[in-house]
């Protein structure tokens, strides 16, 4: 239930560009995701051209998995990440978490799901609230999830929480490219064709009109990176990519 201020009124945050109670957003995002499942990776090949998977492969060679090791993936749903992880590290494991079922369906459904039974559980769960023990973790990654989140600062706390004494996090998300010429350009792409090419490819364009807003709308990479300090990790560093269209963001729990 979403908290009132001070002042009795409810507490609200931003859906894209539209302000929306707290309480309705998790909802609203569901939907999103929801009806977007089915065409969720052709989309993100066709919005990046296909840079998204050089971007994920960059976050696997800086989180370098050992073997052994425990994986939590939160609003993982396709399994892109957990896929990656386990086949660096034969002997580790890993949960995908998500609110969306259906994009934990999506994962499922992929062969390399079959292929890594054993060593994967798929899990419907809040980022804000996730349902496991303290300290159950090795590593905690989200990836271009976290700023669909209502409370970014207590999904951190969250991710905290769960992660054993010297465990890592590593987000990956969109960000804000310091070139002012480029983030306009970028700006231009990314409001007139990805929605268009939301509609076309998944017949859904207020869907994808609602990722390009939330992008514009997430902390730049020194305010997120002040806030997962915040949240108590240390050592928190991040790397930009493809010039600040994405970036990695590090931290330890210690």
């Amino acid at each position: 239930m979403t908290q009132d201020t001070p002042d009795g009124t409810a507490r609200t945050t931003h859906f894209g560009n539209e302000t929306v109670r707290e309480d309705e957003k998790a909802g609203r995002v569901h939907g999103v995701f929801t009806s977007v499942a089915s065409r969720y990776d052709v989309m993100n090949d066709a919005m990046s051209m296909g840079v998204h998977r050089v971007w994920k492969d960059a976050m696997l060679d800086w989180l370098a998995p050992r073997s052994g090791q425990r994986l939590l993936d939160v609003a993982g749903g396709t399994g892109d990440i957990a896929f990656r992880f386990l086949a660096r590290a034969p002997d580790a494991s890993a949960t995908v978490c998500d609110m969306t079922e259906s994009m934990l369906l999506s994962g499922r459904g992929r062969a390399e799901a079959g292929n890594l039974a054993e060593r994967l559980d798929w899990v419907v769960g809040d980022a804000m609230a996730l349902p496991f023990p303290d300290a159950s973790f090795d590593v905690y990654t989200i990836s271009f999830g976290i700023r669909n989140v209502t409370r970014i600062g207590d999904a951190l706390a969250e991710a905290h929480r769960v992660l054993r004494p010297g465990g890592r996090l590593m987000v990956l998300e969109f960000s804000q490219l310091p070139n002012p010429l480029l983030q306009r350009a970028y700006d231009l792409y990314s409001f007139n064709v990805i929605p268009r090419m939301g509609e076309a490819i998944a017949g859904d364009r207020d869907s994808y009109q609602y990722l390009v807003e939330s992008i514009r709308k997430f902390p730049d990479q020194d305010r997120f990176a002040a806030m997962i300090v915040d949240a108590g990790f240390e050592q928190v560093r991040y790397r930009n990519l493809s010039f600040g269209i994405a970036a990695l963001h590090s931290g330890w729990k210690l």
